[in-house]
């Protein structure tokens, strides 16, 4: 089954075009690694998924339904790029606030925050405020929430923005975890070598079109590093 479909999808924001027909297909169980410039209107493609906004022509398919329909947004967790948390509570407290928005049972919400915060290596943070944490710790939280109740889809937005590098290498363990539990991931970053080891699939996004999409080794050319076939797919778009 497709867990993500977009099929000629456009997207325009005034007279800026975000997305130009773009099509593409997610499979279950797969991860995506969604790459491009700045602008390339890879956020874009995950709101667009998660129903935030909607595509002024195409179509957008979420584990079968519409994006704005609740049944099929259950499962789905999203770490945004731009992540803001209430930095008035504790890491606990909003782990389980989150926890039953996300619809975990009652009798399993305090195991499963303990599950996440052993993940996370946040143990001994959890009754600390999260405003009193670093960005990088913020980000630990981030990664917690998305991970409560084993979601079935993860989409990630620059996932280890502000990690140091030990929470970087961490951040991508995490996702293998949750890829071993038969998780799909759509994953946004510019760590090319984070998204080739996380990865089965890659696309290449440049001025809102797909340059370029397939596994690691169909994109790379003899002689090749991801990052050269990168900036050699961009600057050929």
């Amino acid at each position: 089954m497709a867990v993500v479909e977009f099929a000629g999808v456009t997207k325009q924001f005034g007279s800026r075009t975000a997305l130009r027909d773009v099509s593409f297909t997610l499979p279950e169980g797969s991860a995506l690694g969604l790459l491009g410039p700045n602008g390339a209107g890879k956020t874009t493609a995950l709101r667009l998924i998660l129903g935030f906004t909607h595509p002024t022509a195409g179509s957008v398919r979420l584990r079968g339904g519409s994006p704005g329909e609740p049944e099929a947004r259950t499962g789905v967790a999203y770490l945004p790029e731009r992540l803001r948390l209430p930095g008035r509570m504790t890491v606990r407290h909003f782990l389980r606030l989150h926890g039953t928005l996300a619809g975990v049972e009652a009798a399993h919400v305090a195991r499963e925050i303990d599950a996440v915060l052993a993940l996370t290596g946040l143990e001994d943070r959890a009754d600390d405020r999260i405003g009193d944490l670093s960005k990088g710790l913020s980000q630990r939280v981030g990664f917690a929430q998305a991970f409560l109740g084993h979601p079935e889809f993860l989409l990630l937005d620059e996932p280890t923005s502000g990690l140091d590098p030990i929470g970087v290498r961490d951040a991508r363990d995490w996702i293998q975890v949750a890829r071993s539990r038969g998780c799909t991931v759509l994953m946004s970053s510019h760590i090319l070598s984070e998204v080739e080891r996380v990865c089965d699939r890659i696309a290449i996004v440049n001025e809102g079109r797909i340059a370029a999409a397939g596994r690691v080794e169909e994109l790379v050319e003899p002689g090749e590093s991801l990052e050269d076939a990168f900036v050699r797919v961009v600057r050929a778009s």
